[in-house]
């Protein structure tokens, strides 16, 4: 599998409306970055209990999925451009239901491994006001996902994001997603089958251990 790069985003931490402080609105990049165990070198995640590195150090996000939100939740002008969503690499052609648990691309020089989906929250909906927003992407699977970043390098816009080996193919985004974040969350012995990956995050895990508690 391999995509090319629409954008590669980063941004500074900036105040939502209702005051709280969040690294959400990112802006597409030009020309090279550094890419390192914490991200991209310019990049700013305030929630780490939530966005954090190693195991969360890139978020994809789909940008197809900005075409179904727009035509759920109508125009949403802070959708105008990749990063609108919080994503550090927007792409074309791969999605959640494309991309397993372990997976790991080739992104420019760097070297990244999908570690698990992302879980939306409250935030998005304050950064695109737009009610509703969270619950439409819990129940449609479309998450995005996080990578770690096994070898450091750079990558820029109009690189090719290839996958170079298969993770765990039992195991897409969507299917985790789902799991442990969906309406009805799977039966605990798939809850416990994911949580032994070798590849997937410790935040991950410890969702499920809650959900098993």
């Amino acid at each position: 599998m391999k995509v090319r790069v629409d954008a590669i985003c980063a941004g500074a931490a900036g105040a939502l409306p209702n005051g709280k402080s969040s690294g959400i609105s990112k802006q597409p990049i030009t020309g090279p970055v550094a890419i390192g165990e914490r991200g991209i070198a310019s990049d700013v995640q305030v929630d780490r209990a939530h966005h954090g590195y190693p195991a969360m150090a890139l978020h994809h996000f789909p940008h197809e999925t900005y075409g179904w939100l727009m035509h759920h939740f109508g125009a949403l002008p802070r959708l105008a451009q990749p990063g609108s969503m919080g994503e550090n690499i927007s792409t074309i052609g791969i999605t959640e239901h494309d991309v397993c648990i372990g997976d790991r691309f080739r992104l420019g020089s760097a070297l990244i491994e999908v570690s698990q989906p992302r879980q939306p929250c409250s935030t998005i909906e304050q950064h695109l006001g737009a009610k509703g927003m969270v619950k439409a992407l819990v129940a449609a699977s479309r998450s995005g996902w996080f990578y770690r970043v096994l070898e450091p390098g750079s990558a820029q816009a109009g690189d090719m994001l290839e996958r170079v080996e298969r993770g765990h193919e039992a195991w897409s985004v969507a299917r985790a997603f789902l799991a442990v974040y969906g309406a009805y969350r799977a039966p605990d012995d798939q809850l416990r089958e994911l949580g032994v990956l070798d590849r997937v995050s410790d935040r991950l895990v410890r969702d499920i251990d809650k959900r098993l508690a």
